[in-house]
């Protein structure tokens, strides 16, 4: 009886969406990652169709002209999307796919996909934050400022989401989702026949 759904998980930059992202999906292989494409360059480290599909600027544009995305979003110069396709062959087997995204993008879901679990991840203090965005040491001092600023923007979104969860230990926060999960997979509408299987 487990029903699948997508789960939109977003938060500011510095909020800690990749971290917990990866200890949710470590703890529980039921789990799947929705993988982005992107017109963006690969990094070093990173591998086309497990960090994201790498794809030319010209094919992103045929794939939206397709509608072969879910939703798509212009950030920080590039190209961000997630295929639709892929989403729903796994709701359909039964999985919950985790979509991590920014606001922009959820809010495009929303419009489109409301049977989606919108969770917001929150810092403890915005302060915490700027913090977080400092040691991590990947920004110039102008782009942490830029994404300090936005980071207010976004929070003006918190009551587009179904939840939020406060980032504080992620242990903690991994358990809220969890059991957001848990509460999420026992609703009636995800079980269309569920009087037929129980007898």
């Amino acid at each position: 009886m487990s029903g699948g759904f997508l789960m939109v998980l977003s938060g500011p930059s510095g909020s800690g969406k990749g971290t917990v992202s990866e200890a949710l999906m470590k703890k529980n292989n039921e789990i799947v990652f929705s993988t982005s494409v992107t017109t963006r360059t690969p990094r070093p480290n990173e591998i086309n169709g497990d960090n994201y599909f790498f794809t030319t600027i010209d094919e992103f544009e045929r794939m939206v002209e397709e509608d072969e995305l879910l939703e798509y979003a212009f950030v920080h110069t590039n190209y961000y999307g997630t295929p639709k396709k892929f989403v729903f062959d796994e709701i359909e087997k039964g999985e919950i796919v985790l979509l991590e995204i920014d606001v922009q993008g959820a809010l495009q879901i929303k419009e489109k996909y409301k049977e989606a679990v919108f969770i917001f991840l929150l810092p403890p203090k915005m302060s915490e934050l700027k913090n977080r965005l400092i040691k991590r040491d990947t920004e110039t001092e102008e782009e942490i400022n830029t994404r300090y600023k936005n980071a207010f923007k976004e929070l003006d979104f918190v009551g587009e989401y179904d939840y939020f969860v406060v980032n504080n230990k992620v242990e903690q926060a991994v358990e809220d989702i969890e059991n957001i999960i848990a509460a999420e997979r026992l609703r009636v509408k995800r079980h269309k026949n569920i009087k037929e299987q129980v007898l």
